[in-house]
C-alpha cells in the first residue's frame, strides 16, 4: 500500500478513536455523575481517565502528525484556509480538553477520597462536574467541524 492511503488510513482511524472515545468518556463520566452512585462513579472516574490517557491522548498525538503528513503528500498547502480553520478549531478543543483532563483528575481523586470515607458525591465534584460539561460541547461542535471541512475540503482562496 502507498505511503499516502497508510497515512490517510492512520489519520481516520486516529479521528475516530479521538471522536469515539471522547464521546463514550463523556457518555459514561456524565451517566456515573448523575447516578449519585458515589462508588459507581469513582469507578467510573477511575477508568475514564485511564482511558482518556490511552486512547484520547494517543489520538490527540497522532491528529496533526498524519494530518500535516497527509497534506504534504496530497499536495495541499498547509495555508489553505481550510485547514488554517482546522488548525484553530483543533487548538481551541486542546483550551477545552486540557482543563477537563484537569478535572477528571481532581474528580477521580475526590470521588476516591470520598468513596474511602463513606461520603457521598462532594459539593466541589458537582461543581467541577458543570464546569467539564460546559466545556464538552464547544469542544464536541468544533470537532464536528473539523470533521465537515475534512470531508468537504472547500476550495476558499
Amino acid at each position: 500500500m502507498e505511503l499516502y492511503l497508510v497515512t490517510k488510513t492512520a489519520h481516520i482511524l486516529s479521528s475516530g478513536v479521538l471522536f469515539g472515545s471522547g464521546a463514550a468518556i463523556a457518555f459514561f463520566m456524565l451517566m456515573a455523575w448523575r447516578s449519585g452512585d458515589a462508588p459507581g462513579f469513582a469507578l467510573a472516574a477511575k477508568h475514564v481517565v485511564l482511558a482518556d490517557w490511552v486512547f484520547t491522548t494517543t489520538a490527540v498525538i497522532a491528529q496533526p502528525l498524519t494530518g500535516v503528513a497527509l497534506a504534504h503528500l496530497a499536495g495541499w498547502p498547509l495555508t489553505a484556509p481550510w485547514l488554517l480553520i482546522s488548525y484553530g478549531l483543533y487548538i481551541f478543543i486542546g483550551a477545552c480538553w486540557l482543563p477537563v483532563v484537569w478535572i477528571q483528575l481532581e474528580v477521580r481523586r475526590l470521588m476516591a477520597a470520598a468513596v474511602a470515607a463513606g461520603e457521598a458525591v462532594p459539593g466541589r465534584v458537582h461543581r467541577l462536574m458543570r464546569i467539564w460539561f460546559v466545556l464538552g460541547w464547544p469542544a464536541f461542535i468544533a470537532l464536528i467541524a473539523i470533521f465537515g471541512l475534512m470531508v468537504a475540503r472547500p476550495g476558499w482562496t
